[in-house]
């Protein structure tokens, strides 16, 4: 009978242990202290330069900002012509230079970068060369490339160092090549920023409330635009506060601005919240940072009109909620996010720094073959900027906000996005102090969806059915 019994209670762990998620972080066997310590498993990625997002048309030497980084240029454009061997509409064009990443990547376990020769030109060869200490030195990886196809063909390296690496294409004769699509496959995070910085000319902290403010203007939908319900919409996961588009909701009034939904308050001067949906589409297109922020023309009357210059000399950034970089599918998209109704005032470190950081980290998982559900906001009264603590802006119209916070929930690209969310998905949530003094890794400010709640009010993610909310936001991300 004690036998049975033992063979039983085996059966019973073996089915737990059966029915055990992957995401369920594991101990480190490696510790070794005891103390029971668990490590979350390094997740895989893959990202891809596309080149579609730069622009450069002449050989002269020069650093071009594209979507994993910045780039050096030495006797290299981006070519789109029809000779230019290309997977869309633009593949760089090297003729006896180089090509250099800015930037290194961690984790890496392989790069494969598709080639060709550049319409009818002669073979050639080119090198692959790496980097580990920062672009002091580089060594050979791999053999020689020699230029044959005229089609775009795929070559892999693997990559076998710890450390962050970078990476230059060089080339040897005269002839030319196209080289498109680099793809970087790992583990772990990247410690890319994907998608130019969202700081630009955000910080407005010069001398005084001076100067004519740009004009102000609306907002231009195009095909691109997300659809208003349904997969890709930017209130998939519900509205936070029960936003409507009414003249008595004053300080929760919804407005769609096609390429992100969200609940502005006339009082503070600034949104309560916006959200908005981020895929491949949206961050890959070729459409450059605009940097023409403006007022929104489609405030109703009486709301108070916070203008383009409205920030000046205050010691904060114009902080954008839905960033530059989430909107490069045309013009229009990126322009929309340069509108002040989509401005907080940021403490310059928290904007440039840490909340930039956070942005590029989420592009890293759209580059991963994710998508990615948003939700930012801030609350509270008081931050402290390059000028010191503040509690309101712009002869006491605008408010500073205490606490800036984002929620994001991550799922494979795919179909049927709201039936897709588990459990098991991974949300993040970040609440940070709006000061300069801030850590600019984000991860430090990790918190768990119910604690946004609290803190604010709001009903986030509603429309998941009560048990996955209940599951997916009361847990702290730890990956």
């Amino acid at each position: 009978m004690k036998f049975r019994k033992l063979l039983i209670l085996s059966a019973f762990i073996l089915a737990i242990a059966s029915c055990r998620k992957d995401t369920v972080p594991v101990m480190d066997p490696g510790a070794g202290n005891g103390t029971g310590t668990v490590t979350p498993i390094p997740q895989p990625y893959t990202i891809t330069e596309t080149f579609e997002s730069g622009t450069k048309g002449a050989y002269a030497a020069a650093d071009v900002q594209l979507l994993t980084g910045m780039w050096n240029f030495n006797d290299a454009v981006i070519g789109n012509l029809a000779a230019d061997a290309k997977n869309g509409t633009k593949a760089v064009r090297l003729r006896t230079g180089s090509i250099t990443m800015n930037f290194d990547i961690a984790g890496l376990e392989q790069i494969s970068i598709k080639h060709a020769k550049y319409g009818n030109d002669a073979n050639s060869t080119w090198q692959l060369m790496i980097s580990e200490d920062g672009g002091a030195t580089f060594t050979q990886l791999g053999s020689d490339i020699t230029e044959t196809s005229t089609t775009l063909v795929a070559d892999s390296f693997k990559v076998t160092t710890t450390k962050k690496v970078r990476f230059r294409i060089q080339k040897t004769g005269t002839t030319r090549v196209n080289l498109d699509d680099i793809t970087f496959k790992g583990k772990g995070d990247a410690g890319i920023v994907i998608g130019a910085p969202d700081t630009g000319n955000d910080g407005d902290t010069g001398g005084g409330n001076t100067g004519t403010p740009a004009p102000d203007r609306g907002v231009t939908a195009g095909a691109d635009a997300q659809p208003v319900t349904g997969d890709n919409s930017n209130l998939l996961f519900g509205n936070p506060s029960g936003a409507q588009p009414a003249l008595v909701m004053v300080d929760n009034y919804l407005m769609d601005q096609s390429y992100y939904v969200e609940s502005y308050s006339s009082t503070r001067g600034t949104p309560n919240w916006v959200s908005w949906h981020i895929d491949a589409n949206t961050i890959n297109g070729t459409a450059t940072r605009q940097d023409n922020f403006a007022g929104f023309i489609g405030l109703p009357n009486g709301f108070y009109q916070v203008e383009s210059n409205s920030y000046s000399g205050s010691g904060f950034d114009r902080g954008h909620n839905c960033p530059s970089a989430d909107r490069t599918s045309s013009v229009n998209a990126n322009s929309a996010t340069f509108l002040m109704t989509n401005m907080i005032p940021q403490a310059p470190q928290n904007n440039q720094q840490t909340w930039n950081n956070l942005e590029g980290y989420l592009r890293t998982q759209v580059a991963s073959g994710n998508e990615v559900y948003v939700i930012m906001g801030s609350y509270g009264i008081g931050g402290t900027g390059s000028n010191g603590v503040a509690s309101k802006i712009n002869n006491n119209q605008i408010t500073v906000p205490s606490n800036v916070w984002k929620i994001a929930v991550i799922i494979p690209n795919g179909n049927n996005d709201a039936a897709r969310v588990t459990a098991g998905t991974r949300v993040i949530a970040v609440n940070t102090p709006n000061i300069n003094t801030i850590n600019t890794d984000w991860k430090q400010y990790r918190v768990t969806v119910r604690d946004i709640e609290k803190a604010t009010g709001y009903n986030l993610l509603s429309a998941l059915p009560q048990a996955i909310q209940d599951a997916v936001e009361n847990k702290v991300d730890n990956l």
